[in-house]
């Protein structure tokens, strides 16, 4: 198996995100997704209309920027070339040069996409993972899968997608620890300032607190 530099495989696929000592947000009763930013008049799109789109199967792995990688995990939902086609360009108004894409998630988490990247084939808005809807741990009732970037740009509990015709204002832009605008996993492009190779040690060393932290706020859960 070759993974991108820096990766190494573990068992399962963790729970992850920047809200990991936080239980998942509620799942709405009627979850929609708004439609935002530089169209004609913003939209509210139940979110089920928009995973049903067009459906596809994918399956692909998991590359967190943290360096643990979950591998062959199979995906279902919409691509989100599809979504943009059908449900936003006949938002835009003739010409509108979108750059961007901001996904917001319920939890309020927020990833800035390159248009470019957004409409890679194999960015997916996704309902289901390993045959099974997606559970709290992993983005429901929705989410953004893309599996060429890191885990950071692949927000979980979708409910807002926001375009600009300019990068938007960038919350990390002074911080040593600035994620990297393109996120790619096959260029190590893990943060803007740092190269790959002297971060990797730093985050070997959390895969396993952060596998112990997912099992235990799972269990809980359960509990």
């Amino acid at each position: 198996m070759t993974l991108p530099p820096g990766q190494r495989v573990v068992e399962g696929f963790p729970r992850f995100g920047t809200h990991l000592h936080h239980p998942p947000p509620p799942v709405p009763e009627h979850p929609v997704i708004e439609i935002d930013g530089a169209v004609r008049a913003p939209v509210r799109v139940p979110a089920g209309e928009l995973a049903g789109l067009d459906r596809r199967e994918m399956t692909a792995d998991f590359h967190c920027v943290a360096g643990w990688s979950a591998t062959g995990l199979r995906w279902e939902g919409t691509p989100f070339a599809t979504v943009y086609r059908l449900r936003v360009e006949p938002l835009l108004a003739p010409g509108t040069p979108i750059s961007h894409v901001v996904f917001e998630g319920l939890d309020g988490f927020e990833s800035i996409v390159e248009l470019d990247d957004a409409l890679a084939a194999d960015v997916l808005i996704a309902d289901r993972l390993d045959g099974q809807p997606l559970d709290s741990d992993h983005g429901a009732p929705v989410r953004l899968v893309s599996p060429s970037q890191y885990g950071f740009i692949n927000t979980k509990h979708l409910c807002r997608i926001t375009f600009h015709t300019a990068a938007p204002p960038d919350p990390d832009k002074w911080s040593p620890l600035a994620s990297h605008h393109r996120a790619r996993v096959w260029e190590e492009e893990r943060h803007r300032y740092l190269p790959g190779r002297v971060v990797r040690p730093v985050y070997r060393t959390l895969i396993a607190p952060i596998r112990k932290l997912s099992a235990r706020g799972s269990i809980a859960r359960r509990g």
